[in-house]
């Protein structure tokens, strides 16, 4: 089996910015996808951002466009989110996830087969 496990998470003033981390153990994979979700209380999982394995090709919801960055270890399963001028509204839990293979982007949370168990990020205003 495989775990991720999310870390970065933290209290920012609105305007600053967080690197997220993802790390895998367990059974490795030569290739994967990747992405970012995240959950604030009272609402549903959204999707926040992916990339393919090639790194060639990104996505971002449109409410993250020129503030968030998706990228990966070259060495390693390790993937980053870099948040830059954070906003109140981006307050949430954040989860990575993953789909072993050579794919594309994927925004749908259900084409994914592995996820971390979540790391807090809080805006103040």
């Amino acid at each position: 089996q495989v775990q991720l496990v999310e870390s970065g998470g933290g209290l920012v003033q609105a305007g600053g910015s967080l690197r997220l981390s993802c790390a895998a153990s367990g059974r490795t994979f030569s290739s994967y996808a990747m992405g970012w979700f995240r959950q604030a209380p009272g609402k549903e999982r959204e999707f926040v951002a992916a990339m393919s394995w090639t790194g060639g090709n990104t996505h971002y919801a449109d409410s993250v466009k020129g503030r968030f960055t998706i990228s990966r270890d070259n060495a390693k399963i390790t993937f980053y989110l870099q948040m830059n001028s954070l906003k109140p509204e981006d307050t949430a839990v954040y989860y990575c996830a993953v789909k072993p293979g050579p794919w594309g982007v994927n925004s749908d949370s259900g084409q994914y087969d592995y996820w971390g168990q979540g790391t807090q990020v809080t805006v103040s205003s």
